[in-house]
């Protein structure tokens, strides 16, 4: 009961706090009381798919439903939901580092990463939480628990506020939750992901280095160089997804992308797509099927883009140096930095949806300029293409298709892990 009743206390006092003026200092703070799902056993770790990838299981994994407080886009107070794992059982008390995890693109949603049966969380608690890491993952603004009117995609400013606000209510929840803390903090994120880890991981060194001790980054098939990515003549794998919520999001964010959405969108998606991602019911296997998004007679990623947008639109990106979008995307890239503590960027070479010569070539380079000796760059390709491989002209479709969201990540994550064991 004392448990609820403080609960109730953290929301008076943070509704007080924002009524006030004061909204800056509940940021991170809890909406609700964590609440424990459930605790994954090592028994059933082992019996998982990733046990020969990660070991075995050192601790049992206590699943966490955390909402905390975060600012949207223009500073005002929203939340997030996420999830926390606490390594657990016996001999897993010892002070643990955390691992704040930032998830791939979701077009889901009602999804939240506290869900021991999705896919991304178990392979958290495969790979970290059950090797003796504390972890905690965000949903983002925009999904789940989070009352946020849409998802700002692909908004450097606005991801690094939710992951960093994740490692602040991860703190407050852990004397609830039994996590014992040593106050070491690790970043890494996946896609999507891995631009928001990069960008908390570039905002925590710039301007909190006192509060939260980053000592590495692993960020992981990220894309870190948007505005080049604008610039490409063909389309990515997946572009009907990605690019549209990208275009929609950063809309709703400047403003200034289009002056009407059928400038920008062909009949008839542009009656629907500024609120269609993220979406309450459908998955990106239905959002094709029910004709949402073009893909359901098989167009290539280049017939899905002119399907979508006019043709004025796309050719303005590559040709005019003042485009809107791209001047949007120069905004979100992470080239500018340089880091201090380890970093590490994963790939692999394969990868038909952030490609590395794209995005994290061009981060490396980025960060070789500078002279830095502590960023180290890896290509998973080898061990992707050793398990899956070979690429027939009969597999071809099957072996890219799954490359970037299924083949990719636990190879990535292996690398993650084997940095971090060395600073933990």
């Amino acid at each position: 009961m004392a448990h609820f009743k403080l609960g109730l206390s953290l929301v008076g006092a943070a509704a007080l706090l924002a009524a006030c003026g004061g909204s800056d200092s509940i940021m991170g703070k809890l909406v609700e009381s964590p609440t424990v799902v459930t605790t994954i056993t090592k028994a059933q770790l082992d019996a998982g798919p990733l046990v020969a990838l990660s070991g075995k299981a050192k601790c049992d994994v206590k699943v966490v439903a955390l909402n905390y407080y975060t600012p949207g886009v223009k500073g005002e107070t929203s939340n997030a939901s996420g999830v926390m794992l606490v390594p657990t059982g016996d001999g897993c008390t010892a002070a643990a580092p955390l691992v704040a995890y930032a998830k791939g693109t979701d077009v889901q949603k009602p999804r939240t990463l506290a869900n021991p049966t999705d896919g991304e969380t178990g392979l958290l608690a495969a790979m970290y939480a059950a090797q003796g890491y504390a972890v905690v993952a965000t949903d983002y603004l925009g999904f789940a628990k989070s009352n946020y009117s849409f998802h700002p995609y692909l908004h450097a400013d606005s991801e690094a506020s939710t992951v960093i606000d994740s490692i602040r209510a991860a703190r407050a929840a852990s004397g609830f939750v039994g996590a014992n803390l040593n106050g070491k903090v690790m970043l890494t994120g996946y896609s999507q992901g891995g631009h928001s880890s990069m960008a908390a991981h570039r905002e925590i060194e710039k301007n909190l280095a006192s509060e939260i001790n980053v000592v590495a980054g692993a960020h992981l098939a990220g894309p870190y160089n948007l505005s080049g990515s604008m610039k490409l003549t063909d389309a990515i794998a997946g572009y009907q997804f990605f690019v549209p919520y990208l275009v929609t999001a950063w809309q709703k964010i400047y403003g200034n992308l289009y002056s009407d959405v059928k400038t920008a969108f062909k009949a008839p998606y542009s009656d629907w797509i500024e609120t269609l991602l993220p979406n309450p019911t459908l998955t990106y296997t239905t959002l094709v099927t029910s004709g949402k998004l073009p893909g359901i007679n098989g167009e290539t990623p280049n017939q899905a883009r002119d399907a979508l947008f006019q043709s004025a639109f796309i050719s303005d990106i590559t040709a005019n140096a003042n485009n809107a979008v791209v001047a949007a995307a120069k905004k979100n890239d992470l080239l500018d930095w340089s880091p201090k503590s380890p970093l590490m960027l994963c790939g692999g070479a394969g990868d038909p949806t952030v490609p590395p010569a794209i995005h994290q070539a061009v981060m490396k380079a980025a960060f070789d300029a500078k002279g830095l000796k502590n960023v180290t760059s890896v290509d998973v390709d080898p061990y992707v293409a050793a398990t899956y491989g070979p690429v027939t002209q009969a597999n071809a479709a099957t072996y890219y298709g799954n490359y970037h969201g299924t083949y990719e990540p636990p190879f990535c994550h292996a690398q993650a892990k084997a940095l971090f064991d060395t600073v933990k």
